[in-house]
């Protein structure tokens, strides 16, 4: 396998052409991590692009001998828990785009489907931000406790305790009943008659 940076004459590192092939073969599963910890495809795809923009910038920062994905994921975690920070201070943004692409016109399942992957959603975002990250790389992404491990920094232990508690506390948000009690339509039909 070559090399992913290529030295040259002072100790520059620059891409090479395997650093760019990794990065693209690598933006479907850093799409869906992105998906994971923001809730939003939009805003996954900002996160993507904008951890890809950060890793070509400091490309002299990824070592040699370690794992690319792991890097990628890395910078894509922190950017995230930045703009987290940052949203704490600033309070949340509302999309007011998001209202006219609710309608639609599959009717009742569609619904159900939105209000299940909402609830989720939801329930995911409660967790604290740790917790987040690994359902997203575990769960979502189907990475090993020790991957998890490795992008995190975190002990192996440490992973499968923190992802033991987030899935507890998910099946507790879950099983609360929902502010807002949605009757399957045959309930509907029956109590007119």
């Amino acid at each position: 396998m070559k090399p992913l940076l290529a030295m040259t004459g002072g100790g520059d590192k620059r891409v090479t052409d395997e650093f760019r092939t990794r990065m693209v073969e690598l933006l479907p599963r850093l799409r869906r991590f992105a998906y994971a910890l923001t809730g939003d495809l939009d805003q996954g795809d900002d996160l993507v692009q904008e951890a890809c923009a950060r890793a070509l910038s400091r490309v002299d920062q990824f070592e040699a001998g370690t794992r690319f994905d792991s890097w990628m994921f890395r910078i894509a975690q922190n950017i995230w828990l930045d703009r987290k920070r940052a949203q704490r201070v600033r309070g949340p943004a509302v999309d007011l785009d998001a209202a006219s692409s609710v309608m639609s016109t599959d009717g009742r399942a569609v619904v159900e489907s939105r209000l299940t992957l909402e609830a989720v959603t939801s329930a995911i975002a409660k967790l604290p931000n740790d917790l987040q990250v690994l359902i997203a790389l575990v769960c979502i992404d189907g990475r090993t406790y020790q991957e998890a491990a490795d992008i995190t920094g975190s002990p192996i232990g440490t992973v499968m305790s923190r992802l033991a508690r987030a899935r507890r506390t998910l099946h507790e948000l879950m099983a609360q009943p929902a502010a807002v009690a949605v009757k399957p339509a045959a309930e509907v039909r029956h109590a007119r008659g």
